[in-house]
């Protein structure tokens, strides 16, 4: 941020950049506010962010240094019958409990280069092609038998397996190849017709992003890894259910979706879920598929939440892929970001490492009329906007999320295909959610997984997730017969839901954002902005469509004096697929032509490496015909790109998952 001072008045004074945060900041500026959005910390998104790495390590540090609170005397920016409210102005975050266990080797390993391996592996070839006439003097004579053909088949592969698994990550290649992982502080997933998607889809911020499906929903049973069947492909195919259960699971599953479901459980709507699927007769195996990872609930939830889950997750069945999910590039911290970008396209204003320290309350109004910021301006402003934990008397949250998250050698259910996104449930006192992404998620490095592991709060994180790591996992603390993926690095923590009462009474004009809650979607933060927007400005449209390129007139230009002929396409709209339109392209840092004034820090267009690398181009403009960045238009399952067979995301390029 430069020296220079920022414009003393704005519509509408945004303190982080959080995911709720930054869809209001989109949503205003986009319908002509004057929007001022402010980060105290040094990166974008807050609880919502994606770390490198070494970014993460330096996140953890700063959690250990808990800065207290500057008080500074602001009476001087005071008029007659104004009055001050003080903000902290120390860390926010409340993350508690951080525990880090490092299993890599400290020491660097002599791992052979690529370039070796290949020689190896011609070297290989060659000895197996010298050994070709030996097999062809057999079957001159007689014949051996097939096991030992196949034996003498597979014996190289066999022999190489060894070798390949003792190559182990080092801690310094960690270090070295830190800048490639984007590791989430919050685990959640898109479901592909939920509040998020169909927002990016309708505000076209989905072309400053692109996704990867969730191909598998994985369960945890009798202590092996299953997976769920969820299409009715997958219920046919499936070889954990018999013919009679394959049935009886699809007149279920198609039962959920008529309108007369309340008639089907009107006697059991606050009963519990299995109470209700033993009185449809149905076995234990599809009553532990349908309660886990199918609503994703308890034994114990009310039937009527658990049957609404479960519709949720049907209907989103089909649309790009054949399972609900999907998941962003580059970690969750992206999505904050596409909408910092678009808010800065339509004019608003960043600034990383600047903070609110005060309000300027009219005593009579009861209305906040300014802020003071870090620099001792004051700014004017018809409504503020802060994210949680800005008062001083904040109520302690009420519930916690424990969360862990592993760094692996591979996957908890390897199969030829491994470049799969997966979810996995874990029954268990507080059912533990579990998020394996694998390379092509762009969250990792080659040869290991990335996993985040959530729950309920019961204890401490490692308290709560530590023994389903070690069942799931090769640790020094486990004791496994068959192989499993080992753990290479570990981090616990703890994490409020968000704080359910900001202490005190706030002026009418102020609101304040949660934070991530527990659930897997983001609904919740998309209903929160929505009703925070209509606040600021009732009877705005939230988030409309951007305008088309060829109708944006730049300072300067006048508009075009001869209109197309009925019939006829006008010629500025006439650009190809494959062109990206030029007023689209606008960086969060960059000014556009409308007269955008940028001061501060900008958001990169994909900084959840929080300032270390730029992140992947989107499809702007280069979309499929499916594609979700198209105005609300809504594909279909038969014309997704993304079919059951495809783990491609909705609106990238073919080769967009190469990075």
């Amino acid at each position: 941020m430069a020296s220079e001072q920022l414009p003393s008045e704005f519509d509408v004074v945004i303190l982080g950049t959080g995911l709720v945060e930054s869809v209001v900041a989109a949503a205003c500026s986009r319908v002509g506010q004057r929007v001022l959005h402010l980060d105290r910390r040094s990166y974008y998104a807050g609880k919502w962010a994606s770390f490198t790495f070494n970014g993460l390590l330096s996140w953890i540090e700063e959690q250990s240094k808990i800065t207290a609170s500057e008080e500074h005397d602001w009476s001087s920016q005071l008029e007659d019958g104004e009055d001050l409210i003080g903000l902290t102005t120390g860390d926010v975050s409340q993350v508690t409990n951080l525990q880090v266990f490092n299993y890599t080797s400290e020491e660097e390993e002599q791992v052979p280069s690529l370039e070796e391996e290949a020689k190896e592996d011609e070297e290989e070839d060659e000895g197996g092609a010298d050994q070709t006439p030996a097999g062809e003097t057999q079957e001159e004579g007689a014949p051996s038998s097939e096991s030992e053909v196949k034996e003498e088949i597979n014996t190289p592969a066999q022999k190489s397996q060894p070798e390949k698994s003792k190559k182990r990550l080092t801690y310094a290649e960690l270090l070295k190849e830190g800048r490639r992982f984007n590791i989430d502080l919050v685990s959640k997933l898109l479901y592909s017709r939920g509040a998020l998607i169909d927002l990016l889809i309708k505000s076209n911020v989905s072309r400053y992003a692109e996704f990867k499906n969730v191909i598998r929903i994985l369960t945890c049973r009798h202590g092996n890894i299953e997976q769920v069947p969820c299409s009715r492909s997958d219920v046919f195919s499936s070889k954990l259910l018999s013919v009679v259960e394959k049935r009886m699971l699809m007149r279920f599953l198609t039962s959920c979706l008529d309108r007369d479901t309340p008639l089907l459980y009107q006697d059991f709507a606050e009963r519990p879920y299995l109470e209700f699927l033993q009185y449809q007769k149905l076995s234990e195996n599809l009553q532990h598929f349908l309660i886990h990872s199918i609503a994703m609930t308890t034994p114990d939830t009310p039937t009527a939440a658990a049957l609404a889950a479960t519709q949720h997750f049907l209907k989103c069945l089909g649309r790009y892929g054949n399972t609900p999910f999907l998941f962003p590039l580059y970690g969750l911290g992206e999505i904050p970001q596409c909408f910092c970008r678009m808010c800065a396209v339509f004019g608003g204003i960043y600034c990383l490492r600047h903070s609110v320290h005060a309000l300027v309350v009219d005593k009579c109004s009861s209305r906040c009329k300014a802020v003071i910021d870090s620099t001792g301006q004051r700014i004017s402003c018809s409504h503020l906007v802060l994210e949680e934990g800005c008062f001083t008397q904040t109520a302690p949250p009420t519930r916690c999320v424990s969360r862990a998250v592993l760094i692996t050698d591979g996957s908890v259910l390897p199969t030829e295909a491994e470049q799969q996104v997966s979810i996995v449930t874990i029954p268990s006192e507080s059912p533990v959610r579990m998020v394996e992404l694998c390379p092509s998620s762009m969250t990792c490095i080659p040869g290991t997984h990335l996993v985040h592991l959530t729950c309920q709060s019961v204890g401490s994180a490692f308290e709560d997730l530590s023994p389903v790591v070690n069942r799931m996992f090769r640790t020094p603390d486990s004791d496994h017969p068959e192989p499993r993926p080992e753990v290479l690095w570990c981090l616990y923590f703890n994490m409020p839901e968000g704080l359910e009462s900001e202490g005190g009474e706030l002026p009418p004009n102020v609101s304040v954002c949660l934070g991530p809650d527990g659930s897997l979607g983001h609904d919740g933060a998309i209903a929160q902005a929505e009703l925070i927007f209509q606040k600021i400005l009732p009877g705005e449209e939230f988030c409309p469509p951007g305008p088309a390129p060829e109708d944006i007139l730049y300072q300067g230009e006048e508009p075009d004096a001869s209109p197309a002929q009925p019939g006829e396409e006008p010629e500025a709209s006439s650009s190809q697929p494959g062109e990206e339109p030029e007023a689209s392209s606008s960086q969060p840092g960059e000014e556009p032509d409308t007269g955008t004034s940028n001061q501060g820090e900008e958001p990169e267009a994909s900084s959840s490496h929080q300032g270390e690398a730029e992140a992947s181009p989107t499809c702007k403009g280069e979309e499929s015909e499916t594609s979700p960045s198209q105005q609300g238009e809504e594909p279909d399952a038969s014309s997704s790109p993304c079919t059951e067979d495809s783990d491609t995301c909705p609106n990238q390029l073919e080769d967009g998952t190469q990075g």
